[in-house]
């Protein structure tokens, strides 16, 4: 396991709560931040993928990042996704996260334009790093799955080399468990912290010298989570990555972020953790009841 890693342990991939109205809820998401870090979660990955940061506007994402500090979220805990497809814009989320007190943020690729050379994803790294400036570090958002835009190796000891120090690291939700493992054996005798997407890949991750997890079941499951990740060179971790692996089955065993939602609105006994952004949509009741089975079948305890 990687020592000394910004972010290292488990990291949420934390909801974004909305209003009936649809306007962002930043009382809830604070709240949800709490109850995650007093639960097992070391760290906040802010509008990501789960957080459904692309269907929230620029202006909407910084009063999400400041409300959210605004309410006590130590900024330092806070890995917000700050990568868009326009340089501008990232620049702007970048900065403001640094000017917050965050000391990373994770940058999808520009993702609309699609094969991208590696000259061209150099380019506009570069472009951003320059234009950011600061002590901020860079991270990495390999999804090809939604972003059809990978990282590959070299780009990366690429960017490694040119700007000594920005990029600090990488979330793998690829779930290639080979391509996850691949940068931790590359580059993490660098210092290069390496994150896996996949809840499943934690206790092999970190015994392969990676940093840790940043995921969506960590919103439910967090305490496991961390029960692997304080346990990762011993049997009980193993243990414990059996009930995560269950549990993130058991999450996936619908779709993933109206899942989550119902999820978090049945502990907390607050249907307004149901609301969210088209084209998502709420859970049917059925499709609903099957996910509660699942969780409970994997396992799952949660605090109130």
């Amino acid at each position: 396991m990687m020592q000394a890693a910004l972010f290292g342990g488990v990291n949420a991939a934390i909801l974004s709560a909305m209003r009936d109205d649809l306007s962002i809820d930043l009382d809830r998401t604070a709240a949800h931040g709490r109850w995650l870090l007093a639960n097992g979660c070391n760290g906040l990955g802010l509008l990501g993928t789960t957080g459904e940061a692309n269907s929230i506007g620029i202006s909407e994402r910084l009063e999400m990042m400041e409300g959210i500090v605004e309410r006590g979220i130590p900024a330092g805990v806070l890995l917000p996704g700050t990568g868009t497809t326009a340089i501008t814009d990232t620049v702007l989320l970048t900065r403001r996260a640094e000017a917050l007190g965050c000391r990373g943020a994770l940058l999808l690729p520009p993702f609309f334009y699609k094969n991208p050379s590696d000259d061209g994803l150099f380019a506009y790294f570069s472009e951003v790093v320059q234009r950011v400036g600061g002590d901020i570090r860079l991270y990495l958002y390999h999804f090809p799955a939604q972003s059809a835009v990978p990282f590959g190796l070299d780009l990366i000891g690429r960017l490694l080399r040119a700007y000594p120090g920005k990029f600090k690291g990488i979330k793998d939700s690829s779930g290639d468990f080979a391509n996850t493992k691949a940068y931790a054996d590359h580059y993490a005798s660098e210092g290069f912290e390496v994150y896996c997407g996949d809840d499943g890949a934690l206790h092999a991750l970190l015994n392969a010298g990676g940093a840790g997890c940043i995921t969506a079941a960590a919103n439910v499951g967090c305490a496991v989570s961390a029960e692997v990740y304080a346990n990762w060179n011993n049997a009980q971790g193993a243990a414990a990555q059996t009930r995560l692996s269950a549990i993130r089955k058991a999450v996936t065993s619908a779709p993933l972020i109206p899942g989550l939602k119902q999820a978090v609105a049945r502990r907390t006994g607050d249907a307004g953790w149901l609301n969210i952004r088209p084209p998502h949509l709420r859970l049917a009741p059925a499709a609903a009841t099957a996910l509660f089975a699942a969780l409970d079948g994997s396992g799952l305890r949660q605090a109130a």
